[in-house]
């Protein structure tokens, strides 16, 4: 059996929030249970009643061995925490004459050892395989390269290669964690490169968290790679190590947690406003969260048509009255304060990227008609979309088992494609209009519907669309080397 590591039951830091929320079981918190069962009718039954009496949901069940007196099966069931899978497990350990004989956490299973590997492009069998691919015949390449410095394009990875970057500083919702926790996110991260868009990317995890440390580091390590993705750096340090690198390197430098997130979101509201006959200059859009995501929504809505943007952090509505913000919030400062609740009262959309919980169902219904409700905080979300079905138009959120996921992997493979295949030297807000535009214009107008505002991530088209519209643009701003 593939399963081999036993389940280890941690305290989840949102476990409390969940209790207070319904929240749907999903494949990240998935079990295989292994139990033993008399073999007599009935028994089986007892078990999936027992786990569905506290919430859990079925996957797969499987025979691994009968006898006449006993049968022995394993039961996926997925949870929505840890503390859900315990409670999913002590409800089959209550039953009479039914025996657990193991829990596997299918989650940690599928991470044991990592995701990726490095793997040679050519056998090396015979000995003139080893003169040509090292020494003595790797001697000319490395010569050809420093006498002409673009071949370094051809004759290396460097044409197919992107550096996953991180300080684990801001890893997912769970905040700083360090390097070493961020790494099974950059793992996972380069999985979607090579899976979607066919390229190599590598996790670098850096045990700094110093801004100067970071930029020198990734200049040092610039070489190598085709490309830079940043990935959950902290605000607003992030802002600053971007626009360094991009003022000093010449390999496209993006930020994903700022632009990938941007780029689907304009893609879903373009599509939103069309189902619901609104425009974008007309609507007034309440961003929560000011984050990185929250200022790159804004800044990409600004330049898509948005005229009437409110943005709120912890502390409420940004306002020109404030001296606690930096210069990316007062960016987006607005003449008087309030509150979100204050805020959100007659609005048209609600874009959050912020914390669960803070969207309450009476703000939902202050707004104005044909509401449109993003609420992509991870794993929880602003408001429960089940709390607002009846009142909103449009809602999406960021999570895998609702409809219309705003999720970032429908960008950043495809701009990556697009800027490696014609080599250009930076990522501009032409390609990330061009990329939101394109993923949008996927979705056909008959079918567009309020559970269908956006393409699936595996929507096979969704990376050569995104790529053609970055190579466009590039081509167009004459930042195209090829």
């Amino acid at each position: 059996m593939a399963i081999s590591s036993k389940i280890k039951i941690l305290k989840s830091p949102i476990f409390n929030q969940a209790m207070t929320v319904k929240l749907t079981p999903n494949p990240s918190f998935s079990l295989t249970i292994r139990v033993a069962l008399p073999n007599r009718t009935g028994m089986l039954a007892s078990v999936t009643s027992a786990i569905a009496s506290v919430g859990g949901t079925f996957g797969q069940i499987d025979m691994i061995e009968q006898s006449r007196a006993t049968t022995i099966r394993d039961i996926t069931v997925d949870a929505f925490s840890t503390e859900h899978n315990e409670q999913i497990v002590q409800a089959v350990k209550a039953l009479p004459d039914i025996k657990v004989l193991d829990v596997y956490d299918r989650t940690f299973n599928l991470h044991r050892g990592g995701k990726i590997r490095v793997e040679s492009k050519i056998s090396l069998k015979r000995q003139s395989d080893l003169a040509m691919a090292y020494t003595p015949g790797v001697g000319r390449i490395c010569t050809a390269i420093a006498n002409d410095p673009k071949q370094v394009y051809n004759l290396t990875i460097k044409q197919n290669t992107v550096a996953i970057v991180t300080d684990g500083s801001a890893v997912l919702g769970l905040g700083n964690l360090g390097p070493m926790a961020a790494l099974p996110v950059m793992e996972g991260k380069a999985m979607l490169f090579k899976e979607f868009a066919g390229i190599d990317a590598f996790p670098i995890c850096l045990n700094t968290q110093d801004t100067e440390e970071i930029i020198r580091t990734v200049q040092n390590i610039a070489p190598v790679f085709a490309g830079i993705n940043l990935e959950d750096i902290s605000s607003p340090r992030c802002f600053e190590i971007e626009a360094r690198l991009r003022a000093t390197l010449d390999i496209p430098i993006f930020h994903d947690d700022q632009h990938g997130t941007a780029i689907v979101s304009l893609a879903a509201l373009i599509n939103s406003l069309k189902l619901v006959q609104k425009s974008m200059s007309e609507v007034c859009i309440v961003i929560n969260g000011a984050g990185a995501a929250g200022v790159a929504i804004a800044r990409l809505l600004r330049k898509a048509g948005a005229e009437n943007i409110i943005m709120c952090d912890s502390k409420g509505v940004l306002s020109k009255d404030r001296t606690d913000m930096n210069p990316e919030k007062l960016e987006f400062a607005v003449p008087s304060g309030g509150t979100l609740e204050d805020a959100i009262a007659g609005a048209d959309v609600f874009l959050g990227v912020s914390a669960p919980g803070v969207l309450t169902r009476s703000m939902v219904r202050s707004m104005a008609e044909n509401r449109i409700v993003f609420a992509m905080a991870n794993p929880i979300p602003e408001i429960q979309p089940e709390l607002v079905m009846e009142d909103v138009a449009i809602m999406a959120t960021g999570r895998s088992d609702y409809p219309n996921q705003i999720n970032n992997v429908l960008a950043f493979p495809g701009i990556f494609r697009g800027a490696l295949d014609c080599k250009a030297t930076t990522i501009t807000t032409s390609m990330y209009l061009g990329a939101a535009y394109a993923i949008a214009s996927l979705v056909n107008p008959s079918k567009l519907d309020k559970e269908y505002i956006i393409p699936s991530v595996f929507d096979e088209r969704v990376v050569t669309a995104v790529a053609g519209a970055v190579q466009l643009a590039a081509r167009s701003e004459g930042i195209a080397r090829d």
